[in-house]
């Protein structure tokens, strides 16, 4: 967690109003999560805290890439990930359920670390199919012999698609149906 102390925003003895805070996320950043789905990144992100008597009001703004598998081709991308979240931080001496965007935390409180968070919106970041459009770069990036192996696999040859409709006993059934109309 040492490497992580970048993260950790002094909040105690910070004077109410905005401040702002740069990172730059990268691999060292990544490599204190176990087992996390990013080991690689260059990310950009700007931190503007927003200090208010009874709460913290927090928005990081993110914007950058990761490096990852494309999942159309399998070739080692760096896939453009960006974003904007919000965080509450209200004080309470109580412990409090936490919420989707809410934490508590003591009043006398000297830190927040933010590290979590900054994982955890970036990994949320992340789009559920890893691809994008890479013709644009020079040379494009994608693995040409794998996307020829994929379009032989999708477009079927004419024999194989007379084949698999006479041999299947559901097709001729289904096929009784379109005449009686």
């Amino acid at each position: 967690m040492s490497g992580l102390v970048p993260y950790s925003l002094p909040i105690q003895g910070l004077k109410i109003g905005i401040h702002e805070y740069e990172f730059h996320i990268d691999r060292e950043f990544f490599e204190h999560f176990e087992n996390s789905p990013v080991t690689e990144g260059d990310i950009d992100l700007t931190l503007i805290l927003d200090k208010r008597p009874a709460m913290l009001l927090l928005e990081f703004d993110f914007a950058g890439t990761i490096r990852t598998e494309c999942d159309r081709c399998l070739a080692e991308i760096d896939l453009p990930v960006d974003g904007v979240e919000q965080l509450v931080v209200k004080y309470s001496e109580e412990t409090e359920p936490e919420e989707a965007d809410v934490i508590f935390i003591h009043p006398e409180s000297e830190h927040l670390n933010v590290a979590q968070f900054i994982y955890e919106y970036i990994v949320l970041a992340i789009p559920i199919i890893k691809v994008y459009d890479c013709w644009e770069e020079n040379p494009p990036v994608c693995n040409q012999e794998m996307l020829k192996l994929l379009d032989a696999q999708e477009q079927p040859n004419e024999e194989e698609e007379g084949k698999e409709g006479e041999d299947n006993p559901l097709w001729k059934e289904l096929k009784k149906f379109n005449r009686n109309n």
